[in-house]
């Protein structure tokens, strides 16, 4: 049985850009599947097709039992969407932003003010709630956007890239928030740029590029593909890195990235801190100096550079690289990046 966020073949395009190029997804009840991937692959034009915000030039997709092409309005009611960038009402304060969401949604004037007073303390702006939202930081935007979108308890969210921008505090915050909704039954479709954020929240990820999911599993899993562990040095001297490159190409799974301007060569390995205590033996008796290096996991850099080629930059906008943003109707239609909030919450 499809679960609570289902999509089958889903394509989209935008003149002679494919946007979506046959997308399937599955997302039981109650978890969060992560997808991952550039600026450009498609991860938004995804959000906006489960959303009812875009038609998929074909495929179906079903969001909590509901049919997302024949009943979009139904589908409405059912889901929580926050995209990335907060977009409240600069004018009115937090409370009025939210207690303004609640009558959209035919709440009486009475429960919307319950409702918002009530989300105002779950995201700890209680203390700001009677301020105009324009005086907000980032973070308190972000919040405020978030509680907006479960104004009405969805049993389904999306988030669209939630935390970018964020700095550490405000993204721990938002993840603990986030945690919150999961362990209460919530079911939630995170897109993001950041493997550590799909680490701590999602069940499942999806990497998504030029607009095909093109691998799935744990983060665990795909890390693995990658070749589970990276080398790092940091040499002394620059006149060094090619000696200290074929060094380490006998102790590596693949071939070593060299960043010549931070004199850093990374390379995947296997064998893990006994490995590491071979290599600098090893960097030792050849007289190379070094001023750093360690073992790490892989970064979501690492994982598109296996699974793509390219690292996870990518040029802006949700669209292939290459495509002109009038190819894809920028600020209409399938612009990653320019996510003015939708009538949707």
């Amino acid at each position: 049985m499809p679960g609570a966020i289902y999509a089958e073949g889903l394509v989209k395009t935008f003149g002679t850009v494919r946007a979506l190029d046959g997308v399937d997804l599955d997302v039981p009840e109650g978890t969060v599947l992560g997808l991952l991937g550039p600026n450009g692959a498609g991860k938004t034009t995804a959000v906006r097709v489960l959303t009812t915000l875009l038609q998929p030039d074909s495929g179906s997709a079903v969001v909590a039992g509901i049919d997302v092409l024949r009943h979009p309005n139904e589908v409405r009611r059912s889901i929580g969407l926050s995209g990335q960038f907060a977009a409240v009402d600069e004018y009115l304060t937090g409370r009025e932003n939210l207690q303004m969401v609640g009558q959209l949604y035919q709440l009486s004037a009475r429960d919307a003010k319950a409702r918002a007073r009530t989300l105002l303390d779950r995201f700890h702006l209680s203390d700001a709630g009677d301020r105009t939202a324009r005086t907000y930081s980032g973070g308190m935007r972000r919040r405020l956007d978030l509680a907006a979108a479960l104004v009405v308890s969805p049993p389904v969210m999306f988030m669209d890239e939630p935390t970018t921008g964020l700095d550490p505090r405000n993204r721990q915050e938002l993840w603990g928030v986030i945690e919150d909704l999961v362990s209460g039954g919530t079911t939630l479709l995170l897109t993001t740029q950041y493997l550590e954020e799909a680490d701590r929240l999602a069940h499942d990820i999806a990497v998504v590029d030029h607009g095909t999911v093109i691998a799935r599993g744990t983060s665990d899993q795909l890390k693995a593909q990658t070749g589970g562990e990276r080398v790092e040095v940091v040499l002394h001297d620059r006149e060094q890195i090619s000696t200290a490159r074929e060094l380490l190409r006998q102790f590596g799974r693949g071939e070593a990235q060299v960043e010549q301007h931070t004199r850093k060569i990374t390379i995947p390995v296997t064998g893990g801190a006994k490995l590491l205590a071979e290599i600098i033996r090893e960097l030792d008796s050849r007289g190379l100096e070094i001023d750093d290096i360690g073992l790490r996991r892989p970064t979501l850099d690492d994982v598109f550079l296996s699974l793509t080629g390219h690292a996870a930059e990518g040029a802006d906008g949700d669209r292939p690289a290459g495509a002109s943003a009038t190819s894809t109707g920028e600020g209409d239609e399938g612009a990653e990046g320019d996510d003015e909030k939708e009538p949707v919450k």
